[in-house]
């Protein structure tokens, strides 16, 4: 881990595993060198290290347990009413290709007796995402973890995402949306389900 104070004073935090740094900088070199760049030249220079430390960020999800984040915050409530977090950003990579697709998760659940911490929901979403992703499972993954950790009456996830995959190789559509979707229990009947698509369509806020 390193510290450094920006410009404007805040300290910012690089965590990176420094074992594996020299390895992926090693590796990010050579593949400069493949795709006909001078990794020598000035510009490039520390592009290597930049690079190492990059994807061990955008990967950091590995390093976390998406139940033990919903345990550290699991409440005993007398609940059992829809509780929604919606317009959650994700970041992830494309497995097939390595390259990112953005969008945002709409997640509730219906609680059995417990809730977790709102904050909680959302890191869920970031630590499967931070990962090399399909969409279709990263749904499936957020449902799982929560059905399983909490033991709701129900959860319902929908993804809707833009794949740069999609707009910038292959078929270059640039204007596609990937929606995707996931329920268990409750949510699994028609007019509950109804309910959630109407509350997360909706602009409250």
């Amino acid at each position: 881990m390193t510290r450094s104070k920006g410009l404007l004073g805040y300290e910012k935090i690089e965590k990176f595993a420094p074992e594996k740094l020299e390895e992926l900088e090693k590796h990010y070199r050579a593949i400069l060198s493949l795709i006909g760049e001078n990794p020598e030249r000035e510009g490039l220079l520390d592009t290597p290290r930049r690079v190492a430390k990059s994807i061990q960020f955008l990967t950091q999800g590995y390093d976390h347990d998406p139940r033990e984040i919903l345990l550290s915050a699991k409440f005993k409530e007398d609940y059992r009413e829809m509780v929604i977090v919606k317009d959650i950003e994700i970041f992830s990579l494309c497995e097939h290709h390595m390259i990112p697709f953005v969008g945002r998760a709409h997640v509730g659940y219906i609680p059995n007796g417990y809730i977790t911490g709102l904050s909680k929901i959302a890191r869920v979403v970031e630590a499967y995402s931070r990962r090399l992703q399909v969409q279709e499972r990263l749904t499936s993954q957020i449902k799982d973890a929560i059905q399983q950790t909490l033991k709701p009456l129900g959860v319902a996830v929908v993804i809707e995402a833009k794949h740069m995959c999609m707009s910038m190789r292959g078929v270059q559509k640039q204007s596609s949306v990937t929606t995707t979707s996931d329920f268990t229990g409750a949510f699994e009947r028609a007019e509950t389900r109804a309910e959630f698509i109407s509350l997360i369509s909706s602009r409250l806020h």
